[in-house]
């Protein structure tokens, strides 16, 4: 079913509109979440969740790109349900390697506003990583939007892991410089 279609069935209440969700979104916005999660329950309630934030959401907005929209409602869920879940202990999964990994690149919230207000740090990012060449932006994409393992990276790309770790590194690198350009510094 056409995107335009489901998104006019969340907008009528139809109840078909989370099926035809789940039959064309589901594997996608699961795939999100358990990367996050690393956890099959976790990921399936993230997913559920993602469903009833569509719900809620839909009739004040329309999105434009709809897996888009529901990928962005299930990382966020996600992610909050892994800092819930980790809140004390702080260990494992890919979340918290990416993070990471952006650690030296983007500074901490404090100075943030001292510096510049979030959405204005966010433009620049968003305009570094559409600057990327085309593979480069998509590595960058996939290790630290879905947080892909760098093993999945490689298998996805037909990458080494070398290839990709030196990549994902020089484009953080890249990054770093981009946002010291901007004047905006990190505290790390």
């Amino acid at each position: 079913m056409e995107d335009s279609r489901i998104v006019e069935l969340y907008w009528t209440r139809s109840e078909s509109a989370i099926e035809e969700t789940a039959t064309k979104y589901g594997k996608y916005c699961y795939a999100i979440a358990n990367n996050i999660l690393a956890n099959a329950e976790d990921a399936q309630e993230s997913v559920n969740d993602m469903y009833l934030g569509a719900w809620n959401s839909m009739p004040t907005h329309r999105p434009a790109v709809l897996s888009s929209f529901l990928g962005k409602i299930t990382r966020r869920i996600s992610i909050k349900k892994w800092q819930e879940k980790y809140a004390a202990k702080r260990g494992g999964g890919e979340i918290a390697l990416a993070l990471d990994e952006l650690s030296d690149c983007i500074p901490s919230g404090e100075s943030v506003q001292k510096e510049m207000e979030m959405t204005e740090l966010s433009k620049v990012i968003d305009n570094f990583v559409m600057a990327l060449p085309v593979t480069e932006m998509r590595v960058f994409i996939c290790r630290y939007w879905y947080l892909d393992p760098i093993s999945d990276i490689c298998q996805q790309f037909g990458f080494s892991q070398g290839k990709v770790k030196s990549m994902l590194y020089r484009t953080r690198h890249k990054l770093l410089l981009q946002l010291e350009r901007e004047g905006i510094t990190c505290d790390n």
